[in-house]
C-alpha cells in the first residue's frame, strides 16, 4: 500500500475541513428555526385566538414539532456526536418519529375544518407572521436539504423538508384567510392541509428508512463526504 503524497494530505485536511465547517452551518440555521418557531408558535396561538381561527392556532401549535426536529440536528451537530455515525442513524429516525407526529395532527384539523365547515377570521397579526414564514422558511429549508446533501445527514434534509412543510402549512393558512375573506372560499385551507399531512407521511418514511445519499456521514480517508449523485433521493 503506498504512502499518501503530500497534496493527497492536503487535499484530505481540506475536505475534512469543509465538512466540519458545513456541520456547523447545520446547528446554526437548527438554531435560527428553533428560535423562529418559539416567537411563531406564541405570536400564531394569540393571533389565532383572537381571530376564533382553528386553523391558525394549529398551525401555530405545529411549529412545536417543527421545533423538536431543529432540537435533533443541534443534538446531532454537537460535541462528539458530530463525527459519529451512530448519532447520524438516530437523529435521522428521531425526525422521522417528528414527521409522523405532524401528519396526524395536521390531518385531523383539516378534516375537523371540513366537516364543521369551519370558517377563519381575519387577522392582520395572522397574516403578517404567516406571509413571513412563507418568505423565510423556504430559504432554510433549501439551505438544510444542500447541507444534508453535503453531509449527508438524512437528519438535517429532514428537518429541511419540515420547514417547507411549514411554508406549505403558512400558505394554506394564507390562502384560506384571503380566499374567505374575499371569495367565502372557506374550504381551501383544509384541503391543501391534508395534502401536506399527505407528504408529511411519505418524507417520515424515507427519513426512517434511511434513504438518503450513498456517501459518508463523516468524512473518512479516500472517501468523499457526500455530493448527490443520479441515484439520490428526494431525502437528500
Amino acid at each position: 500500500m503506498t504512502d499518501l503524497t503530500t497534496s493527497q494530505v492536503s487535499a484530505a485536511r481540506e475536505r475534512d475541513g469543509a465538512w466540519l465547517r458545513a456541520a456547523r452551518l447545520a446547528r446554526w440555521l437548527s438554531w435560527a428555526s428553533l428560535v423562529w418557531m418559539t416567537a411563531e408558535g406564541v405570536l400564531g396561538v394569540l393571533a389565532g385566538v383572537s381571530a376564533g381561527s382553528i386553523a391558525l392556532v394549529g398551525w401555530a401549535l405545529s411549529s412545536g414539532v417543527e421545533g423538536l426536529a431543529a432540537v435533533i440536528v443541534i443534538w446531532r451537530f454537537t460535541g462528539s456526536r458530530t463525527l459519529s455515525e451512530t448519532a447520524e442513524g438516530r437523529a435521522q429516525k428521531a425526525v422521522a418519529v417528528s414527521f409522523f407526529l405532524l401528519a396526524p395532527y395536521v390531518a385531523a384539523e383539516s378534516l375537523r375544518d371540513l366537516v364543521v365547515r369551519h370558517e377563519p377570521g381575519t387577522t392582520v397579526l395572522g397574516i403578517a407572521l404567516t406571509a413571513t414564514s412563507l418568505l423565510l422558511m423556504p430559504l432554510l429549508g433549501l439551505a438544510k436539504h444542500r447541507l444534508g446533501a453535503r453531509l449527508g445527514s438524512g437528519a438535517t434534509a429532514g428537518e429541511g423538508t419540515q420547514n417547507l412543510i411549514c411554508a406549505a402549512l403558512a400558505a394554506a393558512v394564507l390562502v384560506g384567510l384571503a380566499g374567505n375573506a374575499l371569495l367565502g372560499l372557506w374550504w381551501l385551507d383544509p384541503l391543501v392541509g391534508l395534502g401536506v399531512a399527505g407528504v408529511a407521511i411519505k418524507e417520515g418514511i424515507d427519513a426512517w428508512r434511511g434513504e438518503v445519499c450513498e456517501c459518508a456521514a463523516v468524512p473518512r480517508a479516500g472517501q468523499r463526504p457526500c455530493g448527490c449523485g443520479p441515484d439520490c433521493t428526494d431525502s437528500c
